[in-house]
């Protein structure tokens, strides 16, 4: 940490080492509150406070927290007037907050508990509070000033639980709170005055997706937002919470691009268990669903992280080649509610897979694509789910593209010392008990590999990958290509300047797109000239390589 004064330029002699990105200013502008982080697994430990003009050693412990498995924040409420700790788990989180104006001891909001979590935000003389006490799908509760001491019990409701709608999110301003929901696999948004009268934000568009912006004025009555889907770059809109009225205030520049010539569908793919799981379609206007077009299908459900159907300036380029680009939303996120992030983790993770598969069965039944041009793709938990379906419906795809890949699940959950592996315990589960570690050796892609034919294989890391080290899939490819039964190539790009999230540079990642893509194009028969509408011949050796 580096501060610089504006007003002179001048760089100040102030440094902190080893400290996470988020830093919190107390009304005193002298006064920095950071989160210190573990130099070896890098789990964020410790928040401090640091007095400009003092050296960094005398900085003040502020909190520490003990428990491996919680990942730590810090941050201001909405209305600038509390600075809160924000602790947070799998299944339990706690929120510590003080006066920003008179910081004294962080007072804690709620104690954790297991299965019980929250996050609260302030405005104006009471708290708003999502959780899922007594309510799967979370619900608003509320509470003033004077009762918040007296913890639960004095919370009231102010948005009850509904079984079809999962809160995600909320922002709240004097007069009114702008909700972020999740119902029948989009994300919409609703606006909520103080009056109770409630009102959705309007979408034209099948699947899509609208997120809350930056809203840093509670004294506002407008929502910025954004909006996009699979065919609309995104935009950023203000809508006016007592008229209802959406102005335009951004448009994502995406020069030779029109929105026009693509169409999107929201279908719903049956799983094996009677599951209907939705997946998102985009393809180029006049695609003909003839069961002979190449398809790209895409997955991650994992941590209830939600895939929603997003615009992606790369995507196009293969709609004009006649593919077809799919987003399955498995079980394991929360695209339909925290019951289908359950029903996708600990032992129950192998729906993630199933769904992914049947998704895929699903489309190439109703002539989305060819069954065998089919890619998939996956990084990270998602490498995970594109090993296991590998290892569990080969036949199924011509093309695998994994990123960053998890696949040594029972190694790596085994080491406490890897980052990551204490706070992921209720993910997939302590190996350390034999349940668990039966059941994720059943699904484990590096464990699972057998005498087969694979499909042809795209497998990426990046050296300085601290979340998944390179070495899981440098054992992962030589295992692979000491067990596989078949001749088609397997491509292992180990990028040596990398992270997680793939090299620096606002361009660099476009690179690494395009020669994947190369390599799933080659395999695919899908011509390098953009054709809209054909759909050219597969190699006759099919795709494969010595």
């Amino acid at each position: 940490m580096k501060v610089k004064e504006l007003a002179t330029g001048r760089v100040l002699p102030d440094t902190v080492e080893n400290v996470e990105p988020n830093l919190v200013w107390a009304d005193d502008n002298r006064t920095i509150y950071y989160v210190e982080k573990d130099p070896v697994t890098l789990l964020s430990k410790r928040v401090k406070a640091h007095v400009l003009g003092t050296a960094a050693s005398a900085d003040r412990l502020i909190y520490e927290e003990k428990d491996d498995s919680f990942y730590m924040g810090i941050g201001r409420t909405s209305d600038d007037k509390f600075i809160c700790i924000f602790l947070g788990g799998t299944v339990s989180n706690e929120q510590r907050c003080t006066s920003a104006s008179r910081p004294r001891e962080f007072t804690v909001l709620a104690p954790r508990e297991r299965d019980f979590l929250y996050t609260a935000d302030h405005v104006g003389n009471r708290w708003v509070i999502r959780t899922n006490w007594n309510a799967p799908n979370y619900r608003l509760m509320t509470v003033g000033d004077s009762a918040n001491a007296g913890g639960r019990s004095a919370w009231a409701d102010l948005v009850p639980h509904d079984p079809k709608v999962f809160i995600e999110g909320f922002q709240p301003f004097n007069s009114f709170i702008g909700i972020e929901e999740r119902a029948a696999g989009n994300k919409r948004l609703r606006l909520l005055a103080n009056s109770g009268a409630s009102s959705l934000v309007s979408s034209e568009e099948p699947a899509y997706t609208m997120s809350l912006g930056d809203n840093l004025e509670v004294a506002s009555t407008k929502l910025r937002y954004t909006y996009d889907s699979l065919t609309t770059p995104k935009i950023t809109y203000e809508v006016d919470s007592r008229t209802g009225v959406r102005t335009i205030l951004k448009r994502t520049p995406s020069p030779n691009y029109d929105p026009a010539n693509y169409v999107t569908e929201r279908v719903w793919a049956p799983a094996r268990d009677g599951t209907k799981v939705p997946v998102s379609l985009v393809y180029r206007k006049g695609f003909t669903r003839d069961g002979t077009a190449a398809m790209l299908q895409y997955g991650y459900g994992s941590y209830g992280y939600s895939t929603d159907p997003a615009w992606q300036p790369q995507i196009p380029s293969l709609l004009d080649r006649g593919m077809v680009y799919a987003i399955a939303h498995i079980r394991g996120g929360q695209e339909m509610g925290r019951a289908w992030y359950d029903q996708g983790r600990l032992l129950n993770k192998k729906n993630s897979f199933t769904d992914f598969i049947d998704a895929t069965r699903f489309l190439t039944s109703q002539g989305y694509a060819a069954k065998n041009r089919v890619a998939a793709q996956g990084g990270s938990a998602g490498g995970l789910l594109v090993g296991a379906v590998a290892n569990m419906a080969p036949q199924d795809y011509r093309v695998i593209i994994s990123h960053v890949p998890f696949v040594d699940v029972v190694t790596t959950m085994l080491d406490a010392s890897i980052p990551l592996t204490t706070n992921e315990y209720d993910e997939w589960g302590n190996p350390a008990e034999r349940q668990f570690y039966d059941y994720m050796l059943s699904y484990s892609p590096y464990d699972q590999i057998r005498p087969q034919a694979y499909p042809a294989m795209f497998v990426g890391t990046g050296l300085w990958d601290s979340q998944v080290q390179y070495y899981e899939p440098a054992k992962y490819v030589a295992r692979l290509r000491a067990t596989k039964t078949d001749r088609n190539p397997l491509l292992f790009r180990v990028n040596m300047e990398a992270g997680h999230g793939g090299k620096s540079g606002r361009f660099r990642r476009y690179r690494s797109i395009a020669e994947y893509y190369a390599f799933m194009m080659s395999q695919l028969g899908v011509s390098s000239e953009p054709s809209p509408g054909s759909a050219p011949a597969i190699p006759q050796d099919g795709g494969q390589r010595g």
